[in-house]
């Protein structure tokens, strides 16, 4: 995966464009009475706080280890990227329907219809500028993979919560514009407020899907079976090392990797000689894979690994 530099560049396009439609959206609602407006309006405001606690979760995730987190801080990141499904959720989602349920018990005629017209527009225009920047980063990050597989297996959450809540933006703008269109050609302002309650169930969805994924990467995902291979491989290449028998690894944070190896020394071995073994592995590991940034080796009989992946197997039956 990349460096957070492609990320923060990804939020920050975020925030300045949601930030200015958020503020445009409100005063097009205030003029106009719209509730579809005013569900957008607080759609984007909700999207520029959610940037903002992206940034704050990256900048906390990057502190170095301490007493008391001696594994480092990573996991900050993915507390915040479930705070922000929680958001989402509770604030775009609670706000938009609460809104749609009002205008359509007591619906108002929507006034100068063509400003919401051009704000929509505009908005359309800034969302799909943030949108395209997302993209062109989540495209680079997955690589060959697909796209539904690539977020699943990404550990890095700040660019794909960009990219889906800028995809539940346009597809909001397209609700609203349709309620707004209808409600004025049909006479009918309850079909307003009905598009708020559409934009409500899309932020819905957005935010169980990303609270499903973080609640994931909260509760710790196991590196890439790549990963798990090189590091296997890299232990195995030593002389001292008989048979690397597995490893079990959890990410800490997007790029940083906890790595447990089970390995089966030369019997002649002394300690002095294990201990240079592991340091030789640890320096290798640290030159070619800096992601791993912890590794604790088990020195295990013949056979022990086994029987402990037979048990994990049967266990997950």
């Amino acid at each position: 995966m990349a460096g957070h530099g492609g990320s923060k560049t990804v939020i920050y396009a975020a925030l300045a464009g949601n930030l200015a439609i958020a503020l445009t959206k409100f005063a097009a609602a205030f003029f106009t009475g719209s509730s579809a407006m005013l569900s957008e309006g607080v759609h984007s405001l909700v999207d520029t706080g959610n940037g903002g606690l992206l940034l704050y979760g990256m900048h906390r995730a990057a502190r170095p280890a301490d007493r008391t987190h001696p594994l480092g801080h990573g996991r900050e990141l993915y507390f915040w990227s479930f705070i922000v499904a929680l958001l989402v959720f509770a604030l775009g989602a609670g706000v938009s329907f609460y809104e749609g349920i009002v205008h359509i018990m007591a619906p108002e005629p929507v006034a100068n219809v063509k400003v919401n017209y051009i704000v929509l527009g505009a908005s359309f225009l800034f969302e799909g500028s943030s949108w395209l920047v997302a993209l062109k980063e989540f495209r680079r990050q997955k690589g060959g993979e697909g796209w539904l597989h690539a977020v699943q297996s990404s550990k890095d959450p700040s660019v794909y919560t960009v990219l889906f809540e800028d995809s539940a933006a346009l597809l909001g703008l397209i609700v609203a514009f349709a309620g707004i269109l209808t409600a004025e050609m049909l006479e009918m302002p309850e079909l307003d407020g009905a598009a708020s309650i559409g934009i409500a169930l899309i932020l819905g969805a957005t935010a169980i899907f990303l609270a499903r994924e973080s609640k994931g990467l909260l509760m710790g995902e196991p590196a890439s079976p790549d990963v798990q291979k090189k590091v296997l491989a890299i232990a195995q290449q030593d002389p001292a090392v008989q048979r690397a028998n597995g490893v079990l690894t959890v990410h800490m944070g997007p790029e940083e990797i906890v790595a447990g190896l089970s390995i089966e020394f030369e019997d002649h071995l002394a300690a002095p000689e294990i201990e240079a073994c592991v340091e030789r592995i640890e320096a290798r590991l640290k030159k070619e894979m800096p992601e791993i940034t912890r590794l604790f080796v088990k020195p295990q009989t013949t056979g022990t690994w086994e029987q402990r992946r037979k048990l994990i197997e049967a266990a997950s039956d």
